[in-house]
């Protein structure tokens, strides 16, 4: 072998042994970000899917909070309709008390109720008022029930109030008393899921 040949042969093992490392570190290298390149992914993936937890949650708690917000708002207007229409109720049931105090089952009604106090103070001293409306009626009820009655200062709408001092007891058959506490006691029933 030539000086030459040699030097071809040596130049040619050479490379291949360059080209043959070169590779070799190529293909290391090509491993290495292959594996960080998987390792961000799968990262970049885990914080994807969190992110989208997250939102989940904020998307469910904000519409919870609408929720929340709304039938609140549905009640408070039902409240304020309920209200509205107790109160027509209750003006209409005011008129109708005055057309029945005009009728003749008032007096029967007043006299009821005069008699029944009159049995349960059993013989105590008893005040009877009747309302100032009834005025005009006093000596009428007076003759039908025996006893002496008394016009009431205040107006409670009608029906009549007894005092028997000697017992502490009041005996409030007042028309005024019934409605407000018949309005306070009052509730609309509606169907189902309505109270």
């Amino acid at each position: 072998m030539t000086l030459d040949e040699k030097l071809a042969h040596l130049q040619a093992t050479s490379m291949e042994e360059a080209r043959s490392e070169g590779n070799s570190i190529i293909d290391s290298y090509r491993d290495a970000l292959e594996k960080v390149f998987q390792e961000h992914k799968e990262e970049m993936t885990r914080q994807s899917e969190l992110r989208i937890k997250s939102e989940n949650m904020n998307a469910r708690q904000q519409l919870s909070q609408a929720t929340a917000k709304a039938q609140l708002e549905l009640k408070r207007q039902y409240g304020k309709v309920s209200q509205e229409l107790k109160e027509r109720v209750f003006e209409e049931a005011g008129t109708l008390i005055q057309e029945y105090m005009k009728t003749d089952e008032y007096v029967d009604f007043l006299v009821a109720c005069i008699r029944k106090a009159l049995i349960f103070a059993n013989g105590e001293p008893v005040t009877i008022y009747i309302n100032p409306t009834d005025e005009t009626r006093k000596d009428a009820l007076e003759a039908e029930t025996g006893t002496s009655l008394t016009v009431s200062k205040e107006d409670f709408v009608g029906g009549v109030r007894c005092v028997i001092r000697g017992r502490n007891v009041l005996i409030d058959n007042s028309f005024k008393t019934q409605l407000r506490n018949e309005f306070d006691n009052f509730m609309f029933r509606g169907g189902e899921g309505i109270v």
